[in-house]
Order: structure tokens, then C-alpha cells, then sequence
């Protein structure tokens, strides 16, 4: 049995965090630190890409950061729902 955390579960779960927030506050700060953590991910992962990946992978990077910032005027009704759709996702794709 692996005790390794998969990436899968933490993002489920932290999307859980959001959708159980009764602090409407809190819950958006939840949301846009999700952003946040996302922005950075971006950051880091076209940092390490070559010049020809860039240049591969400019139109997916811009797509990334195009969702992230139409997530950031969220209210935590909006974040709930789209915690909620995300949460759905994650187990979809765990029965396939």
C-alpha cells in the first residue's frame, strides 16, 4: 500500500476546503489563493521551458492564465459552484 499523497486528492480536497467555507470571506480567499498558487505554478513551469517549448506551448500558457484571471472576480457563491464542477471532474476522471 503507497503512502504517497496523489495530486488528485490534495487538489480535491482543498477544493473541499472551499466548497465547506461558511465564511463567504474566507471562502473567496480560499479561491484566490488557489489563484495564486496556480499563478505561480505557470510561472515555474514556463521558467524551465526552452525557447522552442515556449514557443510550442505559448497558446496553452496564455489559455492557463486567461481561466485563472476570470476566476479572480469570483464571489463565493461562484467559488462553491466552480469548486463543486472541479470536485465532479477529479472524480470522473478517477473512474476512467
Amino acid at each position: 500500500m503507497s503512502n504517497s499523497i496523489k495530486t488528485d486528492d490534495v487538489i480535491f480536497n482543498f477544493f473541499k476546503q472551499i466548497c465547506d467555507e461558511k465564511n463567504d470571506k474566507k471562502c473567496v480567499e480560499l479561491g484566490n489563493n488557489w489563484i495564486k498558487a496556480m499563478e505561480s505554478n505557470l510561472d515555474n513551469m514556463e521558467a524551465n521551458l526552452d525557447e522552442v517549448d515556449k514557443i510550442k506551448h505559448k497558446q496553452d500558457l496564455k489559455n492557463n492564465r486567461d481561466h485563472l484571471n476570470s476566476l479572480k472576480s469570483k464571489n463565493s457563491s461562484e467559488w462553491r459552484e466552480y469548486a463543486t464542477q472541479c470536485m465532479v471532474e477529479i472524480m470522473d476522471n478517477k473512474t476512467q
